[in-house]
């Protein structure tokens, strides 16, 4: 796969967790904000338009939770953790380039209370998923 930017150049919060679907997890209190990584927005390219859940959708770990369309390809997107959605990021429906140009603040997807916390431990830490997409690109 090429990308637009090297591997180097992308960023990976330490304080977030990575799913091998390259989506992000970060706690926020009682919830945790899902979107997807860096690696992900760049391998798509320019995002064009996000299908998201609706909030009190209850969905479980690696279940599909929406759609992400981009000029290159359509992908599904999986949840990491199970959950109810508790919030969407509506300004996605207008905005869909926030997430390839803030994917990890403006371009959150969805807000998760999770039913099974433990779930957690699955996930990778940066420097596992770092290693994981390596062996990808």
């Amino acid at each position: 796969m090429s990308t637009s930017k090297s591997i180097e150049e992308m960023l990976f919060p330490a304080e977030l967790r990575y799913s091998k679907e390259h989506t992000w997890v970060q706690a926020t209190g009682a919830t945790l904000k899902v979107g997807i990584s860096d690696f992900a927005q760049d391998q798509l390219g320019e995002v064009i338009y996000v299908e998201l859940p609706a909030e009190g959708d209850e969905l479980d770990q690696d279940a599909e939770f929406g759609v992400i369309e981009s000029a290159k390809s359509t992908s599904d997107l999986f949840m990491p953790i199970s959950g109810e959605v508790v919030a969407v990021n509506h300004a996605l429906e207008d905005e869909p380039g926030l997430v390839n140009q803030s994917p990890y603040q403006d371009g959150w997807m969805l807000e998760v209370k999770p039913s099974e916390p433990a779930q957690l431990k699955d996930i990778l830490s940066a420097e596992d998923y770092l290693g994981l997409i390596k062996k990808e690109a």
